[in-house]
C-alpha cells in the first residue's frame, strides 16, 4: 500500500495538474502528482469509469488552476481540499473556472482568488478542507454542506476533471459517476490506520473497483440528495490507494464532521 496520498497529479492525493488540468470524476482517488499544489505534491486524479455531466447539471462544479476541483460554498468562496493549498493567506494566484462542463468553453466564467483558507492543524488532524474566497461573486447556484450524517450513506454521485483511469490522462469535460458508500469497517480494513472514521468518509465499488475519483479531481464534491431532492455535499475528493483498484475504496473528507468550522471561517474570510 502506497499510504495516504491526495488525488493529485501521483498516486496518493487527488490532485491534478494546475491550470492545466481539470478533474474528472472517474472511479478512484489518486494522490497528487502535480508540481505547485499546497503540500508540494503532485496533482492529477479524475473521476474514473464515469460519463459525460450535462450541461447545468452540476452548476456549483468548480475547476481550479492548481490541478484541483471544487465547489461554489457561496457565490464568492469555493470549497475544496486543504491539500490544494499550501497555507492561509492572501493569494491572487488561483483562478477558478466555472459555469461550463467544458473546461476549454469562450462560456466559462474564470475569477481569480483573492485569499486562502486552510483548516487549520491540517495535515495532522485529517481536516482536509479550503475555502478560497474569489475577487467577485460568480452568478451560479451554490452547494449546501451537509451539517448532519444523515446523507452518509448509500449511493453517492462523485465528479470531476481528472484522470479518468488510474496513470492515464484528465478530461476536458466534467464527469459523473454513482459511488456506492463503504462502511467504516471495510475502509479501515484497506487503508489501516491511515483512514480516520470521524473525518473520512469512503465510496466506490469495493469488490470490483472500476469506479473512482482520481488524481485531478481533488476538491472536488462529493454529493448526495437529500428528503426534497436538493443536492447536499457529503465529502470532499481527499486521497486513495491508486483509483478505482478492488478493495481500496476513494477517501473523502467527511464535511458533516467539519460543517461548523467550515462556516464560521467563511463567515470570516
Amino acid at each position: 500500500m502506497e499510504g495516504k496520498g491526495q488525488r493529485m497529479a501521483s498516486l496518493k492525493g487527488r490532485l491534478g495538474v494546475p491550470l492545466a488540468a481539470a478533474v474528472v470524476v472517474v472511479g478512484a482517488l489518486v494522490a497528487p502528482a502535480i508540481a505547485g499544489a499546497a503540500d508540494g505534491s503532485d496533482v492529477d486524479p479524475k473521476v474514473v469509469g464515469g460519463t459525460p455531466a450535462a450541461q447545468g447539471e452540476f452548476p456549483w462544479a468548480v475547476s481550479l488552476t492548481v490541478g484541483c476541483g471544487g465547489s461554489l460554498y457561496t457565490k464568492q468562496i469555493v470549497l475544496t481540499a486543504a491539500h490544494c493549498v499550501s497555507r492561509t493567506g492572501a493569494n491572487t494566484s488561483i483562478v477558478a473556472t466555472a459555469g461550463n462542463v467544458d473546461r476549454q468553453s469562450p462560456s466559462t466564467i474564470k475569477v481569480k482568488s483573492t485569499y486562502v483558507y486552510r483548516a487549520p492543524g491540517y495535515p495532522s488532524n485529517d481536516a482536509d478542507w479550503a475555502l478560497i474566497k474569489l475577487a467577485s461573486p460568480v452568478n451560479l447556484p451554490t452547494l449546501p454542506a451537509a451539517t448532519d450524517a444523515s446523507l452518509n450513506q448509500g449511493t453517492f454521485t462523485i465528479m470531476g476533471w481528472g484522470l479518468t483511469r488510474e496513470n492515464g490522462s484528465s478530461s476536458r469535460y466534467l464527469l459523473k459517476a454513482q459511488a456506492p458508500f463503504v462502511d467504516d469497517q471495510r475502509c479501515g480494513a484497506a487503508y489501516k490506520s491511515d483512514f480516520n472514521p470521524p473525518a473520512m468518509l469512503c465510496a466506490g465499488n469495493y469488490d470490483k473497483g472500476g469506479v473512482d475519483t482520481c488524481q485531478g479531481d481533488s476538491g472536488s464534491p462529493m454529493v448526495q440528495r437529500n428528503s426534497q431532492n436538493a443536492w447536499i455535499q457529503v465529502g470532499i475528493v481527499s486521497w486513495g490507494t491508486g483509483c478505482a483498484r478492488p478493495k481500496f475504496p476513494g477517501v473523502y473528507t467527511e464535511v458533516s464532521t467539519f460543517a461548523a468550522d467550515i462556516a464560521t471561517a467563511a463567515a470570516k474570510i
